[in-house]
């Protein structure tokens, strides 16, 4: 996709990947980019900035010796990540309309 993927529509995409179920940082980084193209630098950032603005938490997990880090949203989040749809759906129906646009 050679259309730059903004800020708002990366945090929704991330927000709606942890509605279903809390992810460590490699899961959820595999699942943006089976979606996406967009490198981990990308990712990582999006994750810390959500964090940091209380839309995401994290807790560790022992796996086979090592921690893992897994993201949760947080009821914030969700707040956040219902009104990121709400203006989604009303700039794509705008965009369609104007892309669609035929002369008659």
């Amino acid at each position: 996709m050679a259309i730059q993927i903004p800020s708002e529509i990366l945090d929704g995409s991330m927000l709606a990947f942890l509605t279903k179920e809390d992810l460590y940082g490699y899961t959820l980084t595999q699942k943006f980019q089976e979606k996406f193209d967009i490198s981990e630098s990308t990712i990582y950032p999006v994750l810390r900035r959500l964090k940091k603005d209380g839309y995401l938490e994290t807790y560790d997990q022992p796996f086979q010796g090592r921690n893992r880090r897994y993201y949760k949203i947080t009821e914030d989040g969700s707040i956040r990540l219902k009104e990121i749809q709400k203006d989604w759906l009303t700039f794509m129906l705008t965009t369609n309309d104007i892309l669609e646009e035929k002369d008659d």
